[in-house]
């Protein structure tokens, strides 16, 4: 098989940064002055104030994962005949041997699609992982999705549609 070589898109990264720098300075903007908020519907200065800081959380990750990512010169995500090697997220797989994939599937979140890749022991991938974040994000992978591995074209230089393809065709030539 010769290698396909997916490669990170520097403008969905930065685009993914500037959001959510956005986002970040409306969380501030709730947390410092929750009660210009409040509307006859949504009376509730707590609940803001908690909306801005998981705004400010959430998004400042995402902020801080999008800048690593922007000067990351690594390919986004390989398919060869080792397996998928995913470097395309926060909480990337890495390598994930074919020997290792049991399946395929998608799933969506609104309007984000992405791809589950099915494991023989998904709890020693789990544990294998290093950071704790990282090891935090791939548990609720697996309690929601039966998986820890999810890829998304999000930040690759290809579409969904294509991503899926090009990990399909990989999966069928190199399936045990």
């Amino acid at each position: 098989m010769e290698p396909v070589i997916i490669p990170i898109s520097k403008r969905k990264i930065t685009l993914l940064f500037f959001g959510s720098v956005l986002f970040v300075v409306f969380g501030i903007y709730f947390l410092m002055e929750p009660g210009k908020f409040v509307s006859p519907i949504m009376q509730n200065k707590p609940f803001i104030f908690i909306v801005g800081a998981a705004a400010v959380v959430f998004f400042g990750i995402c902020a801080v994962f999008a800048f690593t990512k922007f000067f990351d010169k690594r390919p986004g995500l390989i398919i060869d005949e080792n397996g998928i090697t995913d470097n395309s997220s926060g909480v990337s797989g890495g390598l994930i041997g074919w020997e290792e994939i049991t399946g395929i599937s998608t799933a969506q979140v609104h309007n984000q699609r992405f791809i589950l890749l099915m494991v023989n022991d998904p709890e020693k991938r789990i544990e294998a992982e290093p950071g704790s974040f990282k090891k935090r994000m791939m548990k609720i992978n697996y309690r929601m999705y039966n998986t820890p591995v999810c890829i998304s074209a999000n930040g690759l230089q290809c579409n969904f549609d294509e991503l899926y393809r090009l990990i399909s065709d990989g999966y069928k030539q190199h399936r045990f």
